[in-house]
């Protein structure tokens, strides 16, 4: 999978250790920004479209899941993504995530990848529009210009809400999406 190529070499220089979500996140806020429809949330008087990538990531806490949300992952580095979601976990995992942080997001990641669930699907976080259930990057046999070969698979399986993301949005949204993941290099530049 060549996100995780790209992960091992940032890693080598990096002060901060990127994970494989911290990439995940930030493909999903770039692909939000290539898909501006998919980058809305529902209330009873309207759709908003969002103009900024506010992502909630879910954090697995004793007793339940917290999901913060990470502001502008559109504009802001990789560096900067990773720091967020790793101060939320730490201050999840002490109980100091403040309401305001919780609320506001307008799509969601939760990660089981890391559990060895290999796929699922999730449910979503009202008045959010979607949110990506990813699972395990694993060893699987796949076909490459017509030969047989083994890749490095992660499966991700999107739930949306179909008042405001239609199957034709949250399927181009897809499109962008695996178009910034399987070319890790755009979600740097």
């Amino acid at each position: 999978m060549p996100h995780l190529t790209l992960r091992k070499q940032v890693n080598e220089s990096a002060t901060r250790r990127i994970t494989v979500n911290d990439l995940i996140v930030k493909a999903v806020g770039l692909a939000l920004m290539d898909t501006p429809a998919a980058n809305s949330t529902w209330t009873d008087e309207a759709q908003l479209q969002h103009t900024a990538a506010d992502i909630s990531v879910a954090i697995a806490v004793d007793g339940g899941l917290l999901t913060p949300v990470v502001r502008s992952v559109d504009s802001q580095s990789l560096s900067a993504v990773s720091a967020a979601i790793g101060d939320f976990v730490e201050r999840a995992k002490a109980g100091k995530i403040r309401q305001e942080e919780l609320t506001g997001g307008s799509f969601s990641v939760t990660n089981l990848g890391m559990l060895g669930t290999r796929q699922f699907s999730a449910i979503l976080n009202p008045p959010q529009s979607a949110i990506l259930a990813v699972g395990a990057a694993e060893p699987r046999a796949v076909v490459v210009d017509g030969a047989l070969t083994v890749a490095t698979v992660m499966t991700c399986t999107l739930s949306a809400d179909h008042r405001v993301i239609d199957g034709a949005v949250a399927a181009q949204w897809m499109q962008a999406f695996k178009a910034r993941i399987e070319n890790p290099l755009t979600i740097l530049i």
